[in-house]
């Protein structure tokens, strides 16, 4: 088999995983930061908070992320009257998407801390915050590290509809390549064992992880 399609074809994959990993990233810092607001929203006592969380995780779930990409490329900024660049929206749809699971995710580590530690908090003459931030939190947080690390590996697969949006990632690379060439077969191929490696290497560093941490 002739394999010097590699020497065009794989540049043009690792220029896509620059912007893969750039928007995986950043998406799931910004979607953890949304999703832990809207995780602790889902336990507020307060009914608009609660509300709006859980309209969000409703909207964000129920819907296709290839939807939500066209609607906030297209859509959003016809209606704002904004500019928005394939990269930044696709930024934006992996926030709110892996917002919206890892709300899920920081309202079930909330729901498994003992109670008996926020009471033990406050009786110490903790404030609210205080009790949370240092006695909920950090117990929490290490809870759902394997769940974060793992929807961190979901978006780098996610990225690749964004090519629906003209991102320049792995699979927009290599269906450019492909139209150009006409090699279908193996630039598909090819693209399958990337991705295979790619993720496999991050299922290696996330037990990596998963091990020093949960020690």
């Amino acid at each position: 088999m002739d394999l010097s399609f590699l020497g065009k074809l794989l540049p043009m994959l690792f220029t896509g995983l620059r912007v893969t990993i750039l928007i995986a990233v950043v998406g799931i810092l910004l979607g953890f930061l949304v999703g832990t607001l809207a995780g602790f929203a889902l336990e507020s006592r307060i009914k608009l908070f609660k509300g709006l969380a859980n309209v969000y995780i409703w909207v964000i779930r129920g819907t296709p992320l290839i939807v939500q990409a066209l609607y906030v490329y297209y859509v959003i900024p016809k209606l704002f009257g904004i500019d928005l660049s394939s990269n930044l929206s696709g930024i934006l749809v992996i926030s709110l998407n892996s917002g919206a699971f890892i709300a899920e995710i920081v309202r079930g580590a909330l729901n498994g801390i003992d109670p008996g530690q926020r009471e033990a908090g406050l009786s110490l003459g903790l404030t609210p915050a205080q009790t949370t931030w240092h006695i909920i939190v950090p117990p929490a947080f290490k809870s759902i590290l394997p769940a974060l690390f793992n929807q961190f590996i979901i978006s780098v697969k996610d990225t690749a509809l964004l090519s629906v949006i003209v991102v320049n990632e792995i699979t927009h690379q290599a269906q450019n390549y492909a139209s150009l060439s006409y090699k279908t077969i193996p630039t598909y191929t090819t693209l399958a064992v990337f991705y295979l490696v790619l993720i496999s290497i991050l299922i290696i560093v996330q037990k990596m992880v998963e091990r020093k941490v949960m020690r």
